[in-house]
């Protein structure tokens, strides 16, 4: 840099940068020449490696002002980048960016309209000016002097089951985990509720046509991604058959639709999402997933963080219930399939074993090398039944209406449905073995 050309860009940064000497920030090969400048006006600067300008190890460190020079066009996603470095500066501080367009003297160009679209939402001024001689330009970003209230977005995501099966989709084409498996899922609306967002989106992304009833409200995710502002999700099921069949109704932003089941989940899927399905499988209704910037978008196995419980543990409630029973493989069969249509998720498979959860409750079946010889007896002391809530008459009449083909018994057939007496609508099944279940309409 020569004098003349020192003498000017001092001219500038005085006009770029706080009037009063702050700490600044210097980002990118081009601020070697400006960090000194900045210094001399009594800033106190802190210069970071190029390569370290994305993901910046500043430890809770706050600027006045970060000084960006032939740096955003190098960095993969520079939206991003734009929104950490936001985030690094105090009240009232400044974004100083020097780029040059593509096809100039600038290492990697970027167009100058899409900094501008990117800095827009970030602060409260913007300013920005041709720069002669080598056709670069500069932008400058004030944020506000006060705090601005924290905002967050809220989305939706829909938990399809058929069995222990559920439904996820390709991305593609969206800018957003693109070639990953996600849940159907979009963004609430203004004047939605979180029901009626997900029943638009169910209704855009799979055709379906789902009635609030049709609905359960399963996890509250508080998320943050790599690099991203933290957002809310609320993560909704549904049973495979409400509101038909689901299709592929948005072509240009899903590849395809698969099934997988819910005990083998596939790793190529969006980190968040894979964490909104752990956290529901383990019971947990109330969740944060914190990412570091560091991580990817893609879930990574032990290299993601985990979802995180904000629900304490609730001292005297049921933990789980375990059956031992005389031949495991047919008992899953048939309490595979009702515990499934009650809602409970597959949890748990060992050599002898086999367990589903619900909330924070599950229910175990057992066929133990310690089980001893004799069969199940509902009449001798011990236990008699377990007993499930089912959602509405209506279910439980389907319940009942299938039940033989999974192995279940109507017991008290001359008085169903008040075999528990007139003011209960219930029924009564029983395995192959003798155990009972009670099945209680709400």
């Amino acid at each position: 840099m020569t004098s003349n050309e020192a003498i000017d860009w001092a001219d500038r940064l005085r006009d770029w940068l706080p009037d009063t000497p702050g700490d600044v920030l210097a980002l990118g090969p081009g601020t070697g020449g400006l960090a000194p400048l900045a210094a001399d006006r009594g800033h106190r600067v802190t210069e970071a490696p190029v390569g370290d300008a994305d993901r910046l190890p500043l430890q809770g460190r706050r600027f006045d002002a970060v000084l960006a020079h032939d740096v955003l066009g190098t960095l993969p996603d520079p939206e991003a980048a734009l929104r950490r470095w936001r985030g690094l500066l105090r009240p009232g501080g400044r974004l100083v960016l020097v780029e040059g367009a593509p096809g100039t003297a600038s290492p990697a160009g970027l167009p100058m309209s899409r900094l501008v679209a990117a800095l827009t939402p970030l602060v409260v001024r913007l300013h920005s000016e041709r720069l002669p001689g080598d056709a670069r330009y500069a932008l400058v970003g004030v944020v506000p002097d006060a705090p601005v209230r924290h905002t967050e977005v809220v989305d939706v995501h829909l938990i399809l089951r058929r069995g222990d099966e559920v439904l996820l989709a390709r991305r593609a084409r969206t800018g957003y985990g693109d070639g990953l498996l996600h849940l159907p899922s979009g963004h609430v609306e203004d004047g939605e509720d979180v029901r009626a967002a997900v029943i638009r989106e169910a209704r855009e992304e799979l055709g379906l046509d789902l009635a609030p009833a049709d609905l359960r409200m399963e996890a509250v995710v508080q998320h943050r991604g790599p690099g991203e502002a933290p957002r809310v999700g609320w993560f909704f099921s549904a049973e495979h058959g409400a509101g038909g069949d689901p299709v592929n109704a948005e072509p240009d932003k899903c590849a395809e639709l698969v099934w997988h089941p819910l005990s083998a989940l596939p790793h190529d899927m969006v980190a968040y999402c894979r964490a909104g399905l752990a956290a529901w499988r383990a019971g947990e209704r109330f969740i944060v997933h914190w990412q570091s910037d560091e991580e990817a978008v893609a879930y990574e196995g032990e290299r993601t963080t985990a979802p995180e419980s904000l629900a304490p543990v609730r001292t005297g409630g049921v933990h789980h219930v375990e059956l031992w029973v005389p031949d495991l493989e047919a008992a899953e069969v048939s309490w595979g399939w009702l515990l499934g249509e009650l809602g409970h998720v597959p949890f748990q498979r060992w050599g002898h074993g086999r367990s589903w959860r619900r909330d924070e409750a599950y229910v175990v079946l057992e066929q133990s090398p310690d089980l001893r010889p004799g069969g199940h007896d509902r009449h001798r002391p011990g236990l008699n039944h377990l007993a499930f809530h089912v959602a509405g008459r209506a279910v439980l009449d389907r319940l009942v209406a299938a039940a033989p083909d999974h192995g279940w018994a109507l017991l008290f057939a001359d008085r169903h449905p008040h075999a528990g007496g007139e003011g209960r609508y219930a029924a009564y099944l029983e395995d192959a073995w003798g155990y009972e279940v009670e099945l209680v309409a709400e």
